[in-house]
């Protein structure tokens, strides 16, 4: 689950950030929770975020995918769109998650997409959609993240 893996993020992007001297996979990663659970960016940009995330590790009493483990995919992939959407000058703050269970899954790997329903200057709404390996949607889910004003300046760690 540690292992270390890239992610695409668009040229301009990059070049943002790193004239800010700010590690973008370790600002655009799934933080701590995300490392614990196995979640990995694949590839982000504003316009399209995809991760995955191991079934085994993230399942219920009853041996499914836990809710809140889809909840913990969905908010950190609609989280970091939401993100590239505000640039270097914004922080993304979840403000509403809704996910709609629609099947279980058991084993392997669970993929999470999530896409824009809405980008403007304060707020960002993404639709997160969830599937196992047999491409089968497990979740929907909708993140509608507040765009603060920050200085860059607090990136730094």
């Amino acid at each position: 689950m540690g292992e270390q893996h890239s992610v695409k993020f668009p040229q301009e992007v990059i070049d943002e950030y790193a004239a800010l001297g700010i590690d973008l996979p370790a600002l655009f990663s799934a933080g701590d929770l995300g490392v614990r659970m196995g979640v990995q960016i694949v590839e982000a940009s504003a316009d399209r975020v995809v991760g995955t995330m191991p079934v085994e590790g993230n399942t219920q009493p009853y041996g499914l995918l836990h809710g809140g483990a889809s909840a913990v995919l969905a908010e950190t992939l609609g989280s970091v769109g939401s993100m590239l959407h505000g640039g270097s000058k914004k922080l993304a703050v979840g403000v509403d998650l809704n996910c709609t269970h629609h099947r279980g899954a058991r084993s392997g790997l669970v993929t999470g997409v999530a896409t824009p329903v809405h980008r403007g200057r304060s707020t960002a709404t993404y639709e997160i959609v969830i599937t196992d390996e047999q491409d089968k949607r497990v979740c929907t889910a909708r993140l509608t993240c507040l765009l603060r004003d920050v200085d860059p300046n607090s990136y730094a760690a």
